[in-house]
């Protein structure tokens, strides 16, 4: 259930690092009460697999999910270039998370 949980802690960081550029400096009521619902729901999260997760592996996968996601996202949404480097750093970031789980003990 960890893993679940550090998988979901990634994915509202996503959320909440991908609207931080709609609250426009915290100045729009939704956009921000959304980041603070994903921002507190993530490190909830984070918490929870801690509980048996190590930090190290812990955090480079929340990071590195977030990261990721993130940079999707602002392809998909926010039409920022999509450049042959930065689809390659993009899936070695994705093999890193992927290799991370794989390497740490149940």
């Amino acid at each position: 259930m960890a893993w679940v949980y550090l998988l979901m802690a990634g994915l509202f960081e996503v959320g909440y690092a991908t609207t931080m550029k709609l609250t426009e400096g915290f100045t729009k009521l939704w956009p921000t009460v959304f980041f603070g619902f994903c921002i507190v729901t993530s490190f909830f999260l984070l918490t929870r697999a801690l509980r048996e997760i190590p930090i190290g592996t812990a955090y480079a996968v929340w990071g590195g999910i977030g990261t990721a996601g993130t940079a999707i996202i602002g392809i998909l949404v926010y039409k920022e270039p999509v450049t042959a480097l930065r689809m390659v750093c993009l899936v070695t970031l994705l093999a890193s998370i992927v290799g991370l789980r794989l390497a740490t003990p149940t």
